[in-house]
This record gives structure tokens, sequence and C-alpha cells, in this order.
């Protein structure tokens, strides 16, 4: 690597849960799909992912364990693009040891990430500016470079491959959050491996407009038509020790309140939801429940002791010692039992991407889908692009009630929109 870049690094605070909680039937994955103009051209792509990796080069690392913790180390194996896989269990085998993978389908680019590596904030930055490259060698198009489009003559930078969660708050005193189980949606498992995918397509105006009216953002909105869906599913669910509390876990991107370059994993989690037992809620209701609790708990006061707890949990000498062999199974179970557990669903919005006026011609839709979930039946994800917000539903069991409720009332919202359902693959 560049000098300056450690050829080992630790991983990330928010990271060791992914490795503790990997087994022969679940791997924390994501997939983000960039579907271009025209058909790839493969041996170009191939150029512009191996300096796609150069430039950002925890890219080119594999998954380590230590003596007492996981680290990533520099692969000595080049990337290289494959043929598009069903997004299920991660075999680093695959990979030559990486620890995500790029894929072609015709005009459509397509990137898997092992969460270990980055979150959704970090592996755009790695997918777009592979992505600018392709173009720039297919059609020698100049490119003004930008926060999410790296320059690839540009040398690496520490801040862009630190540990920012150890860099803001180390030395803070924390305290974990106090939170109760939630109402999960109960119903038959589909075999290991398929994930059924909902893919929503809506005009990203459109969608601004109708939060504006409800005088919240669109992830607010997003989360109460969550909400109310979830409150539908409570309703036909027959049992009736079922629980009350319905929340949505929203993860935060860091970077942008803390300054942070960081392409691993910087991100929190707000988890918005309401309690049903006096009785169900109006939509109206929904969203103002949404936005005092999105507004509360995105406060520097209440956001930062959970995050700074972590970070000290971690650095406490106790723990440090302990060798990985005994950690292993213990995060494990920390996170299962105090993982999913108190949420129904998860709801992860990209934002809008702000991508360099040179590449639009050349890219048509941008995608981003959550893979097959270790607790709960299915999660929401989005992406805005270019004028559209386009959504992913995705679940582990037969049921789509739960995702029909939930375009239901996108439509009583008085909003149109396209749809499409595949196994994600």
């Amino acid at each position: 690597m560049i000098a300056s870049i450690p050829a080992r690094l630790k991983l990330d605070n928010a990271a060791n849960i992914y490795p503790a909680s990997m087994s022969k039937e679940y791997s924390s994955l994501y997939r983000m799909l960039v579907t271009m103009a025209e058909n790839i051209d493969v041996t170009l792509l191939q150029e512009a992912l191996t300096t796609a990796a150069e430039r950002i080069p925890t890219f080119r690392c594999t998954l380590k364990a230590g003596a007492f913790w996981w680290y990533l180390d520099r692969c000595g194996n080049e990337p290289v693009v494959r043929p598009l896989k069903p997004l299920k269990f991660f075999s680093f085998k695959d990979q030559d040891g990486l620890l995500y993978r790029v894929s072609v389908d015709g005009k459509v680019l397509s990137l898997d990430v092992f969460h270990a590596l980055a979150d959704g904030g970090g592996a755009i930055v790695f997918l777009m500016t592979l992505a600018g490259e392709y173009i720039r060698l297919r059609y020698g198009t100049a490119i003004q470079y930008n926060s999410l489009v790296l320059d690839p003559k540009d040398h690496p930078a520490y801040a862009e491959v630190e540990d920012s969660f150890k860099t803001v708050f180390t030395g803070r005193r924390g305290h974990l959050e106090k939170n109760v189980d939630a109402y999960h949606i109960r119903g038959t498992v589909m075999p290991f491996g398929t994930v059924k995918d909902l893919r929503v397509e809506l005009q990203a105006e459109a969608i601004k407009q109708i939060s504006r009216q409800y005088e919240c953002t669109v992830t607010e909105l997003l989360t109460a038509t969550m909400l109310y869906a979830l409150q539908h599913e409570h309703r036909m669910d027959p049992d009736r020790k079922k629980r009350s509390v319905l929340k949505v876990s929203v993860p935060v991107n860091l970077r942008p309140l803390y300054h942070s370059r960081t392409v691993r994993n910087f991100s929190s989690y707000v988890n918005l939801g309401v309690d049903i037992r006096d009785g169900y809620m109006t939509f109206e209701e929904l969203v103002r429940a949404v936005k005092e609790q999105k507004e509360h708990d995105l406060r520097k006061e209440n956001l930062e002791p959970k995050i700074a707890a972590n970070v000290e949990l971690e650095e406490m000498f106790l723990i440090r010692m302990i060798p990985l062999i005994i950690k292993h199974p213990i995060i494990d179970i920390i996170n299962l039992l105090h993982g999913d557990r108190y949420c129904s669903q998860t709801l992860s919005n990209m934002g809008n991407l702000n991508v360099p006026k040179a590449l639009l011609p050349y890219i048509q839709g941008v995608d981003f889908a959550l893979g097959r979930q270790r607790g709960n039946s299915g999660a929401v994800s989005c992406v805005s692009y270019n004028g559209r917000l386009c959504l992913h539903l995705t679940r582990k069991i037969f049921s789509d009630r739960f995702e029909q409720a939930f375009l239901h009332q996108l439509q009583s919202l008085g909003l149109t929109f396209q749809t499409s359902v595949s196994d994600l693959a």
C-alpha cells in the first residue's frame, strides 16, 4: 500500500459483529447496482477495477483473525470481474480472499459487499469511482471529481481508511440506550439462500412533494409508511401474545456530522416507532411520532453516548486482552440478544447521489438492496439518482403481506410507481 496507509488495519468499531455473526447460512451482505446506457465492456471494466482498488486500498484487503481482534490485511490477489451470482452466503474463497464481488450482467454493474469491509456510504464511493473510471476509459469523458467519485490519480489518504469511530469518540464516556423488544413479522421462511426482492421506482420530486405536505423528510415519510404496513401485519397476526412495539431501525451516516472521509463503516442508527397497546394509529399520527423521535434521537447529546459506549467497551483493557477465540462467540451472542431484537424492520436510505454531470448520460440508474436478514423477516433500502427514487423491499419469508400493505399506503398518498419482483440474484 501507499506508505501513509498501514498494511494491516484493525476492523473498525462497527465491523466486529459481522465476522462474529457469519455462519453457513448468514452473512451481512448488501448489493449496489449501476445500470449503464450500453452493454459493459468487461475488459475495460477490469482495467477500471484494478485502478479503483488501488485508489481505495481497503478494497484490496482480506479478513484475517489475530490473537485478539479481526483485521484487514493486504491481499495479494487482484480483484476480478465475475458473472452475476445470487446474493447469499459470502465465500471469501470465491473472491480470492476479497470482501466484495464485482459482477456484470449486460448493462448492469453489480457490487456485493460484506459489511465488515464498509457500510453503504463507503461502498457507494468505491462503486461510483469504479463507474467513473470505466466511463473515462471507454468514452474519454473528462470528469470533475468529487467526494463521491474519487480521482484515481490521487494518492489514498489515511483519512479515507481510518476508523472514524476511534478518531471521534475515543476518550468519551458513554452509555448504552435502553430498548424494549419489538414486534417481528412471522411467516414461513424460504430455503437458505433465497431472497425475494420487490423493486419500486418512483419520481423523487413526487415523494418530496408529499413529504412537504406532511412537513417531514422523505426518510420520515417512508418510515411512517413502513410502520403503517407493520400495523396492518400486526392486526392480521392471530398471536394474542404478540408484542405491541413496532420499530424501524434507520441507519445514520455519521460522515457529514463529523466531517469524516472514511470509506469504511461510520454509521449509527435510530430506532423509530410506536407502542400500539392502546390502539392503532393514523398515518398522520405515525408521521408526527417518527418526526419527533428522529429530531430527538439525532441530537448529538442523544446520539453520541451510545456510540461512545461501544468504543469505550472495545478499548477496555480487560476486553482487549480476551483472546479472539473466546470473544468470537461472546460477540455473536450479544448481537443475537441485542441486534434485530429491538426492531421490526430496517430502512436504509442512501439519499440523493451527487454524481458529476459528465457521468449522467452514461448511467441510467442506481439501485441499493439489503440481503437476507438474520433476525427479521426483511428490510427496505433506497437510493435517489437523477430524479428517480428506487426502493427495494427484500424478504426471506413467503408472505408478501407487509410489502402489499406498504404499496397500498404509497398509493393512498397519491404516488404512482412501477414495480417488479425477482429473486435477489
